[in-house]
């Protein structure tokens, strides 16, 4: 009979526990970044939502994808994300009332409010269509992209790296 090698066909329980965790570990946190990482490669906008005013139609903490278009093709009924005033950062998601092409902007309304908004929107302010929501994924998503779970992510990197290291000794 032939001894085997080191690191030959037979593994050891605890090598190979921590070689399966540490890739689990790396699959799980891949999973988790696909989702806020291609659809941006694709040119596509993320947001989450922060108010009511959407609701029930999109909870509040949901994930937007936001798909570029053009604002003249944008109909009463499509769902927009524009910026809330000239300036300003804020992103706004809100229904086409009317679609004012001549003078270059919306009338929109939250479908939890009772009226338009009193101010129309202009082209210069749009982003794009609401293409897809996911509910509660934007809770996740800024976790993820905050300082504190940056930190996570590189710590779950580092410990998957870890085991592997641990699994090869």
């Amino acid at each position: 009979m032939r001894k085997q090698a080191r690191g030959g066909s037979r593994r050891s329980l605890p090598a190979m526990f921590c070689r399966i965790f540490g890739t689990l570990m790396l699959i799980i946190l891949v999973l988790f970044c696909l989702p806020l990482t291609v659809p941006r490669m694709l040119g596509w906008h993320i947001y989450t939502v922060v108010s009511g005013s959407m609701e029930p139609s999109i909870p509040t903490g949901s994930l937007l994808y936001i798909r570029q278009a053009q604002p003249q093709d944008m109909a009463e009924g499509d769902v927009i994300a524009y910026y809330g005033g000239t300036g300003s950062g804020a992103v706004i998601t809100h229904r086409v009332v009317e679609n004012r092409v001549v003078m270059g902007e919306f009338i929109i309304k939250g479908d939890a409010n009772q009226a338009a908004d009193i101010n129309p929107v202009r082209y210069a302010n749009f982003i794009g269509e609401v293409a897809h929501i996911i509910p509660e994924a934007g809770k996740a998503a800024a976790f993820f992209t905050s300082p504190g779970g940056k930190k996570l992510a590189a710590c779950l990197v580092a410990a998957a790296v870890l085991l592997h290291v641990l699994a090869s000794l």
